[in-house]
């Protein structure tokens, strides 16, 4: 990342139909539209060392980020809560496109240096990433039509929910079929999902969505991999006071693939079940040494996939 400071920044707030530019060099804000054509436009009208920061919107931003990565300008996509906080941080209570606009590019301002540039996605793997979150979106649809039938009143009912249900794994079962057809045809996919399966506790499932949801995986060292999955446990001290580490933030998908994952493997992978058995003798919370395992398990999972020798060209 370079540290020389970009000019201009411009900060995008990005909406459904429109953008809301602020240009930290002109000091004022206009609007773009949110179509290909005109962000094609405004992409090539930015200086080549510029950098452009907007927030991640639901996926209205990947026109955005598509048409100044065609382009050759340098783009980062904030996290929400940080730009928040930001804002915040100067008592600042109104909220408008502009307004945020122009937070956007102060944020960008004051932390350039930190601020990873984005970099295009693998065509495949994005594709694998919105298969696999369309999954996790049916699981849970199916698991709610299920549960209004466990109520004795539902019988009246159970006539017009059993085909929803089945519609549910109907469909959760194409998109497996989708999913494992898109790993068989993709080289680098399917070795890295082979790779993850010989750890005892990832079956294809998850092996799947943690190529999916961690790009990231054999690419970090084992601090970084865990704390991106938010399973490293952050220090809470102030003076004298020590209290109890706790993990938060990072990935909450790559949390709940993974909790599974450690449950089997604190059962059938002997390695990591002595290491359960022994933080439980300890004193630990099993939860806690649920968690433990977790971590165990993600930092195994990035040391094999980097020790897996790259796809010949």
């Amino acid at each position: 990342m370079p540290s020389a400071a970009p000019s201009p920044i411009v900060g995008c707030d990005v909406g459904k139909t429109s953008i809301a530019v602020f240009d930290s060099r002109a000091g004022h804000s206009f609007c773009v539209h949110n179509s290909p054509a005109a962000l094609t436009a405004f992409a090539r009208s930015l200086e080549p060392n510029c950098l452009v920061v907007c927030e991640a919107t639901g996926g209205y931003e990947a026109e955005l980020i598509a048409a100044l990565l065609d382009a050759g300008r340098p783009v980062h996509r904030a996290d929400p809560s940080k730009v928040k906080a930001f804002i915040r941080s100067f008592g600042t209570l109104g909220k408008t496109d502009a307004i945020d606009a122009r937070a956007l590019a102060q944020y960008g301002q004051e932390r350039h240096a930190r601020l990873p540039r984005w970099q295009p996605a693998d065509a495949q793997r994005d594709r694998l990433h919105t298969l696999v979150m369309t999954r996790r979106d049916l699981v849970a649809s199916r698991l709610a039509w299920a549960n209004r039938l466990d109520p004795p009143t539902a019988a009246p009912a159970q006539p017009f929910i059993a085909p929803v249900i089945a519609m549910f794994e109907q469909q959760i079962q194409a998109i497996d079929r989708e999913i494992a057809a898109l790993i068989a045809a993709e080289v680098s996919l399917a070795r890295a999902v082979a790779t993850l399966r010989t750890i005892c506790g990832i079956g294809p499932k998850t092996a799947a969505a943690l190529v999916a949801l961690m790009p990231e995986l054999g690419r970090l060292d084992r601090r970084r991999i865990a704390a991106l999955a938010g399973l490293a446990p952050h220090p809470r001290q102030s003076g004298g006071a020590d209290a109890y580490r706790r993990v938060h933030g990072g990935r909450a998908e790559v949390k709940r693939v993974l909790f599974m994952a450690a449950l089997s493997a604190a059962r059938h992978n002997p390695v990591l079940r002595s290491f359960r058995q022994r933080l439980i003798a300890a004193g630990k919370k099993p939860i806690v040494a649920v968690v433990a395992v977790m971590r165990k398990l993600i930092v195994i999972c990035n040391a094999r996939l980097r020790e897996t020798p790259p796809v010949a060209a």
